[in-house]
């Protein structure tokens, strides 16, 4: 059963659940998944960087991001196997094909739930997965076997479609891409709006979860996420400084450092392509 309703929850917990390797057809090298259990009927899908979660119920799987083809095809035969039950509803985090490929694979048992704004880019850009079917603009509820999966769009900001998806019994918040866990940001900000992505942080601060569940790397806390909306407002004043200031963007480049942050992962990698991202939005703002 499906409702709108307003969100309120988030999520947390721990545990291990075995996973193997698998190779993946035409690739050189293995395929390294797991599933972990990360709250109770909560589990955790890794295959190699990325990262999924799905919520086993009495009446099927809620799945989220399928990742590709090979990987949902591996996914959808062990919850079979470790479960019994078959995957009913698939939820898009938003519209980029790294996350979101081989829906097709779940689209014979399940309903495919996105924003609505990621059903048009992924038509529009022929995204390789199944083209979702019930859409939404603002909040909406899943409701499966007794559970609960509470989705909201919180905003731009690594795309303009990007949804968080709550599962309250179990106090985890699945959120991708747009919040990495003690860690700079993705490159130079491919497919960023600023500042509207610091806003959307901000959202998520105002939500009521224990754990973070990212897209990729390690999980999290609220403490990450207000970390790191932290950084993109220093990153933001930084870099609109240099541009009021007539700085060239490879001055920016080089007088930009942001200590604080030094510890983070991909800082030396990626800080000077963030402070490019956030300059290139910057000076094509500059005059509104």
């Amino acid at each position: 059963m499906i409702r709108l309703r307003s969100l309120a929850a988030i999520a947390a917990a721990t545990m291990m659940f075995t996973g193997v390797l698998a190779p993946q057809a035409g690739a050189q090298q293995e395929v390294k998944r797991s599933i972990t259990e990360i709250g109770p009927n909560l589990y955790r899908f890794k295959n190699n960087f990325h990262s999924s979660v799905f919520l086993v119920t009495d009446a099927g799987v809620v799945a989220t991001d399928p990742i590709n083809a090979a990987a949902a095809t591996w996914l959808e035969n062990e919850i079979r196997t470790r479960f019994g039950q078959e995957i009913r509803y698939v939820v898009y985090s938003h519209d980029h094909a790294d996350h979101i490929s081989g829906g097709e694979v779940w689209d014979d048992t399940a309903v495919v739930v996105s924003h609505v704004n990621a059903r048009d880019t992924i038509i529009a850009a022929k995204r390789p997965t199944a083209v979702p079917e019930l859409t939404f603009s603002d909040e909406l509820i899943l409701n499966l076997g007794g559970q609960t999966v509470e989705l909201k769009h919180v905003g731009r900001n690594h795309s303009d479609n990007m949804i968080v998806m709550n599962f309250p019994a179990q106090r985890v918040l699945f959120a991708v891409d747009f919040i990495p866990i003690q860690a700079v940001a993705f490159r130079d900000l491919p497919d960023a709006w600023l500042p509207d992505w610091i806003d959307s942080v901000r959202a998520v601060e105002g939500m009521d979860f224990d754990t973070l569940a990212p897209g990729h790397g390690k999980m999290g806390t609220p403490a990450d996420v207000t970390a790191f909306r932290e950084y993109m407002e220093d990153l933001w004043a930084a870099v609109s400084q240099a541009v009021a200031d007539g700085k060239t963007l490879e001055q920016a480049q080089a007088e930009i450092k942001l200590p604080k942050y030094a510890g983070w992962g991909r800082y030396e990698q990626f800080l000077p392509l963030n402070i490019a991202g956030a300059y290139r939005v910057r000076s094509a703002n500059w005059r509104r």
